[in-house]
């Protein structure tokens, strides 16, 4: 099994080493091309802004639109989740609110209930999502504010799963791409 991480900007590197120890064959996603034969996707955190740049220099919207909307299990962590959103790739039907949490020095971990027990959440600089589409939904939250969500094939939290050594959520990718 597959699995492109997109390795324009973020810690791309700290997802593929979690999807190699899961089994996965990691794929570092920069061009069209590297979207050939993909078996799941993953969009790291980072930094949204300068994420929008690269997708937009590589040409890379329309290609990895067409291959999440093709069903291939989708995880957006952070940035990636704003990525997901109607203002950017457009293919999750939520609104994010970008650094919702405050700046760099406003980072927490925190305790999220996932899938009947509870997950240790790391924050960066994280959106929250302000707003959800009818087919969204929730699965976790901080606060009040929604911080995992999930629309079909995709799977978007506004924390870092990568950092935490829980492989749980990367599971989830893994076990769409086997379906």
């Amino acid at each position: 099994m597959t699995v492109g991480v997109l390795a324009l900007q973020g810690d791309f590197e700290a997802h593929a080493k979690l999807l190699l120890e899961l089994g996965a064959t990691p794929r570092e996603v920069r061009t069209a091309a590297d979207l050939e034969g993909l078996d799941g996707v993953v969009i790291p955190g980072g930094e949204s802004t300068t994420m929008s740049i690269g997708i937009e220099r590589e040409n890379l919207a329309g290609p990895l639109t067409d291959l999440i909307r093709s069903g291939v299990p989708t995880l957006g962590t952070c940035a990636g989740l704003i990525m997901l959103d109607r203002d950017h790739l457009g293919v999750l039907d939520v609104s994010a609110k970008r650094n919702a949490f405050g700046r760099q020095v406003r980072s927490f971990e925190a305790e999220v209930q996932w899938d009947g027990g509870p997950l240790r959440a790391v924050f960066i600089r994280a959106p929250w999502v302000e707003e959800v589409g009818e087919d969204v939904e929730v699965m976790a939250e901080v606060d009040g504010h929604a911080v995992a969500v999930r629309q079909g094939n995709i799977l978007a939290v506004a924390f870092h799963p990568e950092l935490t050594g829980d492989t749980r959520v990367h599971e989830w990718v893994l076990a769409g791409a086997h379906a």
